[in-house]
């Protein structure tokens, strides 16, 4: 597939998703947000992916924010469509997604730039990351998921306070609120990245597939995750991978799963 804004490569079981628009510092427009979509989408189906990673093209950021541009002159109702569009095509689909995702952080992840990497399952950072919401001094919320999830990751006190003043974090401080699980200086970042997706890669992609849905489960209101819990282990039950993955145990083997 052909896409203007971003770029897709597949190597050794790992898709990595590059946002590659530098002369904009990466900003996330309708398009780019519609190539995300597809690109995620095309890599969760092929059975050649069993981790993807997203990044920003050069050195200077990840996603430093939406194209302010494209809404500057929006009303209520577009404003509120625009929210909605953007979590269900993006956002909450990363979140879904059964293939781990990792964000690398390079740079600037603000506003839009730092919602799309809480999106995704879990974040490093290089050395000279620094993350924001700062939609409120442009007179507007963050409207990609951001409100929910900083409080999920690091505590309802200090995302007020990050809300709020809209200010900055760098990687250090984002490590230790655990929005990040690990920095590293950029040039080591994606091999950072790559490590840990071998690591993924050995087990059952089924079960991790599980595993996500029963994490996340936690997370939304009106669903109990400990049921969700109990059918995701069942469920593992009745797959070849739980059969190789005993089997192998046993066997006092490395397991080799079926796979996607």
């Amino acid at each position: 597939m052909s896409y203007q804004n971003i770029l897709s490569t597949t190597n050794n079981g790992i898709t990595t998703i590059t946002v590659n628009r530098p002369n904009k510092l990466n900003a996330l427009n309708k398009a780019t947000i519609a190539e995300l979509h597809n690109a995620f989408k095309a890599a969760n189906k092929s059975k050649d992916s069993k981790v993807i990673i997203i990044t920003g093209s050069g050195e200077k950021a990840f996603v430093a924010g939406a194209d302010i541009s494209e809404f500057a002159d929006f009303d209520v109702k577009n404003g509120g469509k625009l929210a909605a569009e953007g979590q269900k095509i993006l956002f909450d689909y990363i979140e879904n997604l059964s293939t781990p995702v990792i964000a690398a952080v390079n740079g600037f992840a603000l506003g839009g730039g730092l919602e799309l990497a809480m999106a995704c399952h879990f974040r490093v950072a290089s050395d000279n990351a620094k993350m924001g919401l700062p939609e409120v001094s442009l007179g507007v919320i963050p409207g990609y998921g951001g409100t929910q999830r900083l409080p999920q990751l690091v505590g309802k006190g200090r995302a007020m306070e990050l809300v709020m003043t809209a200010g900055m974090i760098d990687a250090n401080q984002a490590l230790a609120y655990g929005l990040v699980n690990h920095v590293t200086p950029q040039e080591e970042l994606i091999d950072l990245a790559e490590k840990i997706a071998s690591k993924i890669m050995r087990n059952s992609s089924v079960a991790i597939k599980g595993a996500i849905k029963a994490i996340n489960a936690n997370y939304k209101d009106g669903v109990d995750g400990y049921k969700t819990e109990i059918k995701q282990f069942g469920k593992c039950f009745g797959t070849e991978d739980f059969k190789e993955g005993t089997t192998a145990f046993l066997e006092k083997r490395k397991a080799d799963f079926p796979g996607k």
